[in-house]
């Protein structure tokens, strides 16, 4: 019998929830994914493989350790279509989502958890954000499978065409990474497949919550402070990552040498694009030089946007780090951001964001060099590329131990937990301090 210790309320906080949820999804996932069922060739899948490939579709990330059009069922396709679906928009959110159907009152413990799950600072109009993200996801996922198919009309049967332009969509609008077709290298010169994508990534990495401000904008005409932090931060680096991708590669043989010059602007945007947390690549990652390599482990380890189906430490966050550095160079007393002050809180949680991402990042970096017989950049881009969700890849994910493939899941889950959420999850009840500590004088820089 469960004491009431167990059950007590506080115990039960949103972060903990969370975390619980996503984890519980993985488990299941890594059951369904073990099924003889979902193996193309009718046998089992290695426990740990179906495990990180779990992870990697709830997490939204597109690592992978086998191909998946070619050694999943169309069973097991389907068990990882929902699994980046329900990891994508979250499991509360899609949780919500049922219970209104069912009509089913949503508690205030319910609407707690969905605040912290969509990073929302109030629970007002929580439930009405629910229903939007829910909307729009349809939405946009439904136009993209109907732009896929029609342009895959020509080359599959039309069922081929429907369901590859469905799992697609929804790979791609959730920033998962996951496809049937080979590759998105065979599309790098086609315009349409190009548009499309990267339509889909930019909708689902720029977050929710600017996408309900933009459909509300016409007849506010205002955006929030976050709206446009986010949509020009996201200009400013898919334009200057392009740019950046296209002066390293443009003389590179092994990428960008058979392409002509539209197809080197193509592929330069985008790569820019799919770094904001998709993983799609149309140009061979392997073979770009290392500055590329490090400019992309720059990128990835910031992400996409709060409130998306993004990883990383956020834009937002990298944004008012930047607002900081400025106001400390300039002698200023407060970070500003489009003539609005930024709290001091806000920047503390910047700044710890940031550290406990290089942290973990260096931390994981170390064991897989330790474990794994590769070199230091390539483990580098694989850490960072798990833990911002992304899901690009230098080959060495393919060739990980056993060891490494534990670093990889435990990377993927933190990047799309987030590392606060999960550190406020194993904290215990914060108790208010009855004092406080006289104030010191350190020395800095």
């Amino acid at each position: 019998m469960l004491s009431n210790r167990i059950i007590k309320p506080h115990y039960l906080t949103p972060p903990r929830v969370l975390t619980a949820g996503f984890f519980l999804l993985i488990i299941i996932g890594t059951a369904l994914l073990s099924l003889p069922a979902a193996s193309a060739s009718g046998e089992r899948i290695k426990f740990l493989d179906a495990l990180f490939t779990a992870t990697s579709a709830t997490c939204v990330t597109g690592l992978t350790i086998m191909d998946t059009g070619a050694h999943y069922s169309r069973f097991g396709q389907i068990v990882l279509l929902c699994l980046f679906q329900l990891g994508g928009v979250g499991f509360m959110t899609a949780a919500t989502w049922f219970a209104l159907a069912l009509g089913r009152k949503i508690s205030l413990r319910d609407r707690l958890v969905l605040k912290e799950a969509l990073n929302q600072t109030e629970m007002s109009g929580i439930v009405q954000l629910v229903i939007r993200i829910f909307l729009f996801s349809v939405a946009i996922e439904s136009v993209g499978a109907i732009l896929f198919a029609a342009v895959w009309m020509d080359s599959m049967t039309f069922g081929q065409a429907v369901y590859n332009g469905i799992f697609h969509a929804v790979s791609i609008f959730n920033n998962a990474g996951f496809e049937l077709l080979g590759g998105w290298s065979q599309f790098v010169n086609d315009p349409a497949i190009n548009i499309i994508s990267m339509a889909l990534i930019i909708f689902g990495s720029m977050g929710f919550i600017v996408m309900a401000d933009l459909i509300r904008w016409p007849e506010k005409r205002k955006l929030s402070l976050h709206s446009k932090v986010v949509l020009w931060a996201t200009l400013v680096l898919t334009v200057g990552g392009a740019v950046l991708f296209f002066i390293f590669e443009y003389t590179n043989p092994r990428t960008f040498g058979a392409l002509g010059l539209d197809g080197k602007l193509w592929a330069s945007m985008f790569q820019s694009v799919s770094l904001r947390s998709a993983g799609l690549n149309t140009v061979p990652i392997a073979d770009l030089r290392q500055a590329t390599q490090l400019l992309m482990v720059i990128l990835m380890f910031i992400g996409a946007a709060p409130g998306s189906t993004g990883g990383g430490i956020k834009i937002t966050t990298f944004v008012v780090l930047l607002a900081g550095i400025g106001a400390i160079i300039r002698g200023r007393e407060d970070a500003v951001i489009f003539r609005h002050r930024i709290a001091a809180r806000e920047l503390y949680r910047a700044i710890t964001v940031t550290l406990m991402g290089v942290i973990v990042i260096v931390g994981a970096t170390m064991l897989l060099t330790t474990v794994e017989d590769g070199h230091f950049l390539v483990l580098l881009f694989e850490a960072v590329s798990a833990f911002g969700t992304v899901g690009f890849s230098l080959g060495a994910t393919l060739e990980l131990s056993d060891y490494g493939k534990g670093i990889i899941i435990a990377l993927m889950f933190m990047g799309r937990l987030g590392l606060l959420t999960l550190a406020f999850a194993f904290r215990s009840k914060p108790k208010k301090e009855p004092f406080r500590y006289p104030e010191g004088q350190i020395i800095i820089g």
